[in-house]
């Protein structure tokens, strides 16, 4: 039988209310210390720096808000972000980053739904940047990237402060289509599960996408 172009994702396509009631079940200064979050008890908020841009997530009642909204992206914000990031807060964990990074397929269980990420993620960052590399280097510097050692342009992206996703871009000519590479900070199983990675790559092209225009 042919892999389905998105497999089932039953964690990510649950109602946003469903996370919603086990955030408010949260101790939000154990959160703090195991996601490495900023927690103001006055304000009733965690801050999270999702590619270099700081977003309010306000406790116990959740939304996700822009602290800079004239400059950061709505895809980091709406939609998919808001599942990823209280899932994260619900149960991810900050761990030390060792220098080495780790394709998506070397993830626990990420060689399932490897194939999927090929298209949803690979391709896709492929053919929207494989002929705009000056329009990929200025909105990934804009999200925070650093130039990264391959392609014809990389950029390391701090998905978190300490989580990175390395992106590498060869172009695409009249002979060869363009092609592309994603790694990640071998500490993000800590902090995400294979499914969650997936979206990382859908917010982050999302982004790139928004702030290329």
């Amino acid at each position: 039988m042919p892999m389905k172009t998105r497999p089932t994702n039953q964690k990510l396509e649950h109602p946003l209310s469903q996370y919603i009631e086990r955030y408010k079940q949260l101790d939000p200064q154990e959160v703090s210390a195991r996601c490495g979050v900023a927690y103001d008890e006055k304000k009733q908020a965690f801050t999270v720096l999702v590619l270099s841009h700081p977003l309010k997530v306000s406790w116990p009642e959740f939304a996700l808000t822009p602290i800079e909204p004239e400059s950061c992206p709505k895809s980091l914000y709406t939609g998919e972000a808001q599942i990823l990031i209280i899932r994260y807060l619900i149960k991810g964990r900050l761990a030390a980053y060792s220098g080495r990074f780790i394709a998506y397929r070397e993830m626990p269980w990420a060689a399932v739904y490897d194939q999927n990420f090929q298209g949803r993620c690979i391709k896709r960052l492929a053919f929207t940047f494989g002929f705009r590399l000056e329009d990929f280097k200025r909105a990934a510097a804009r999200l925070g990237g650093k130039p990264g050692p391959k392609g014809d342009v990389s950029a390391d992206l701090p998905f978190l402060p300490d989580i990175i996703v390395r992106v590498a871009i060869w172009a695409g000519d009249d002979e060869f289509p363009p092609n592309s590479q994603i790694l990640f900070s071998d500490n993000v199983s800590d902090a995400f599960s294979a499914e969650d990675a997936a979206v990382i790559g859908d917010v982050f092209i999302s982004a790139l996408k928004e702030l290329s225009k």
